[in-house]
């Protein structure tokens, strides 16, 4: 379908965020984005100090309908003129997933157009081609409240995972810290709210990993140690929080751009010397600014989608959708009416004797 236009609806409800967006993919591979609808209400979970799964799920369920009504309406398109439905299949909270993969086959069924179940990480991984011309190969960070990974991006579709996390998130590390010194939810904004008033040089916070090959991440051990400092505080004031946010924020900037430094000194580019960051903690301004001094060092060219597109949204879902669908990579349509929502789905499979946890599902990355 290389010299049609592709209009496609996303759905995106792996999380909390109830998302919608129709994007339109031009036959020059230029995107058009008509509509991106976010319902998101953290006040919902704000008493529990995280998301909770089944208020989630119930959420998404009183939202999705209308969600995707706005959308359509603010793109000014109806179901008939669509060419496909893209809706996140996983990973993510499983009773969430299964809302917006519902919804989406019900809406595929319904006016006879495909349905394509789209990897959420693959929905981070491409959205910057979403904004910015990028020609594959190009090195990424996928960086969210999930996962953490260095992902060599061959193609689409073909996808090599060079390092991950080997214990939390640096989206979780960021919201566990938030919740330690009381900042709230989501954390990260908190976080990085509360470090622009901060001290970044008054504590010195370890950087994992350090003495360790190869591009891995962690950060339980520099969890352990900001919650170390907080204690020895009595009564901490807001300059002394401020000061442990900054810290902290700095430590695992600091982290995640050692690791991408020594992935870029690696990587075999072929020429290509594109390195990209998404996934919500991508927002962050100190972490863009750590790894554009690395690839300064290095020329190497850095993107960053925009941030309303680093955070879960729908416009990424649907742009992989269009993606898949420019390349003819449509699937059979019984095996998508049949997919089941995925809690775990690795968008590059680790290597054999590489897997990060275990169980009935697989490994979690």
């Amino acid at each position: 379908m290389q010299n049609d236009s592709i209009l496609i609806l996303g759905l995106e409800t792996s999380c909390d965020d109830t998302a919608a967006a129709v994007v339109r993919r031009h036959h020059d591979g230029r995107a058009e984005i008509l509509a991106n609808e976010i319902w998101t209400d953290h006040d919902d979970h704000a008493e529990f100090g995280g998301i909770v799964p089944e208020i989630a799920a119930r959420s998404h369920v009183e939202r999705i309908d209308h969600t995707v009504r706005r959308a359509l309406t603010a793109a000014d398109q109806s179901p008939a003129d669509l060419t496909a439905i893209a809706a996140t299949a996983g990973p993510g909270l499983l009773g969430g997933v299964m809302v917006g993969l519902t919804a989406g086959k019900a809406i595929a069924l319904t006016h006879n157009k495909p349905l394509l179940a789209i990897n959420h990480l693959e929905g981070h991984a491409l959205s910057a081609r979403m904004t910015e011309e990028i020609d594959y190969p190009f090195l990424l960070l996928l960086v969210s409240g999930g996962h953490t990974q260095l992902i060599a991006v061959h193609d689409l579709g073909h996808y090599e995972r060079l390092g991950t996390t080997i214990d939390d998130a640096a989206g979780e590390a960021f919201d566990k810290t938030a919740k330690l010194l009381g900042l709230g939810q989501p954390g990260g904004p908190k976080i990085e709210a509360a470090a622009m008033r901060g001290d970044q040089t008054r504590f010195a916070f370890p950087l994992p990993l350090a003495k360790r090959a190869g591009v891995d991440f962690s950060f339980s051990g520099l969890k352990t140690a900001v919650r170390e400092a907080a204690d020895a505080i009595t009564n901490p004031t807001i300059t002394d929080v401020a000061d442990i946010a900054s810290s902290f924020q700095r430590a695992a900037a600091r982290h995640l751009s050692t690791q991408s430094a020594k992935a870029m000194e690696a990587w075999p580019h072929c020429g290509s010397k594109t390195f990209v960051i998404a996934g919500g903690v991508a927002a962050n301004k100190t972490l863009r600014a750590a790894i554009e001094a690395e690839c300064a060092e290095r020329d190497w060219r850095l993107c960053v989608p925009p941030a309303q597109y680093c955070t879960d949204n729908a416009a990424m879902i649907a742009w992989a959708g269009a993606e898949r669908v420019a390349a003819d990579l449509i699937p059979d349509q019984k095996e998508m009416l049949a997919f089941a929502p995925r809690a775990r789905w690795p968008m590059a499979p680790p290597p054999q004797g590489a897997e990060i946890g275990s169980g009935k599902k697989g490994p979690k990355a």
